[in-house]
Parts: C-alpha cells; structure tokens; sequence
C-alpha cells in the first residue's frame, strides 16, 4: 500500500516539475538574464571580462531547468506520498484526496512560503557572494522550525479535536503556529545585502517568478496525486458497500 502511494506521489511529482519547468522558462528566464546583465555590466565597469559558466546559458535555461525540478519535484512527491500515509485517518472525516490537499498545502506554507518571506530568492548580483553560506544556514534553519512547528500544529490540533471540535481546534493551532513562526522570523537575523542600484523591477520579476514555479509545482502534484489517490481507491470504497 505504502509502496503504491510512494509511486503515485512521484508520477505525479514528474509531472508537476515538468509543469513548473515551463513556467519557470517562460517566466523566470527573462529576471535571471536581467540579474546576469546587471552582473556583467558591474564587471565592464570594473574592467573585468564577465565569467564564463562551465554549463551555456541555454542548457541551464532549457534541459538545467528541466532537470532541476523534475528532481525537485519527484523528491517532494515522495515525500508527500510518505506523510499523506502517515496522516490517512489521523485527520478527522477527511477522505483520502481531501487529505492529499490538505497536507500539500500545509507542506507548502511551512516549507516554502514561510521561509520565502523571511528569505526571499535573489538573482544573480543580488547578494554578496561572501554570504552564501550564511544564507543557505539561515533558510535551512528556518525550513526545519517552520514545519517542526507546523508537525506541532497538527498534533496539537488532533488532540483539541476531542474537546473542541476540528474547527476550532485547527484555528487555535493555526493561531499557535503563526505566532511561533513570526517570532523566529523577528529573532533570526535580516539579511538585506541587495545594491541600492541594483533593478527593482528585475528583482520583484525574479522574486515572484521563484514563488510562483513553487506554487504550481505544489499545486499541480497536490492536484494529480489527490486524483491519483482518490482513483486508486474508489474501488476499496465501492467494495464496503
């Protein structure tokens, strides 16, 4: 059972990366080559020669992307998979492609949009190379409090349930968590490093192209997999009756 829920969680994540690669093409590309302008232009000033990429633009824009959210994107349909396992039963009267949707969008909240605000993605020339690993620590830790805090949530939301009902149970646990995860945000460090000159447009582009290639990868894989799901297991159902 596990196995099957494993293997439709990655189909449907290989589809969903493939999805987000397009968008990410058609809309991230353009932000990104206006970070490496900005970039190139800081090294003409300079009077530097502008790097040479061991991998061409146009692989990193076409088969790169590809490539990079596929892998993404079956590694997080694994995931899914795994804790939608976990959580079938455990969540109320949810069904099994309501529970799909639900644990997607929790999952994409604590492991994405949380993190993205505190630290949000920079272009190229955005941030200062010297801080990379700082950086890379400080989302890292942020990741790992956001959804250990949102794990939390819904224990302490099912164990409410009991005496709250499951309305005001996931209120009171929601509440929790933004209250926890706003205060980590207050407490870790503001990285802002981005050059005063630097184009905003590029940057609010490039921003906004990262979040939205999550929001379909996320969208989509919750979308097929809760379909996926639900067909695998209309059969059991139609069994009981």
């Amino acid at each position: 059972m596990v196995r099957a829920l494993l293997v439709r969680g990655m189909l449907a994540g290989l589809l969903a990366g493939l999805l987000a690669a397009l968008f990410a093409g058609l809309v991230g590309e353009p932000a990104l080559d206006g970070g490496i302008a900005y970039e190139d232009a800081l090294a003409a000033a300079a009077g530097e020669e502008a790097g040479v990429a061991p991998v061409s633009r146009g692989v990193q824009s076409t088969v790169g992307l590809a490539v990079g959210f596929v892998i993404y994107g079956v590694a997080v349909g694994g995931i899914l998979a795994l804790v939608c396992a976990t959580a079938q039963g455990r969540l109320g009267a949810l069904s099994a492609r309501a529970t799909v949707v639900v644990v997607a969008a929790v999952g994409f909240v604590a492991a994405v949009l949380v993190p993205f605000i505190k630290y949000p993605a920079n272009p190229p020339a955005a941030s200062a190379d010297d801080t990379i690993g700082l950086r890379t620590g400080l989302f890292v830790v942020v990741v790992a409090v956001s959804v250990g805090l949102a794990v939390g949530a819904t224990v302490l939301a099912r164990r409410l349930s009991a005496t709250l009902g499951w309305w005001n149970a996931v209120l009171a646990a929601a509440g929790g968590y933004l209250v926890l995860v706003v205060l980590v945000g207050v407490l870790l460090p503001t990285i802002a490093e981005t050059p005063a000159d630097f184009p905003a447009a590029v940057l609010y582009d490039f921003r906004l192209a990262s979040l939205g290639g999550h929001l379909v990868l996320w969208t989509a894989l919750a979308l097929v997999f809760a379909e996926l799901v639900d067909r695998a297991t209309r059969p059991a159902a139609a069994a009981l009756r």
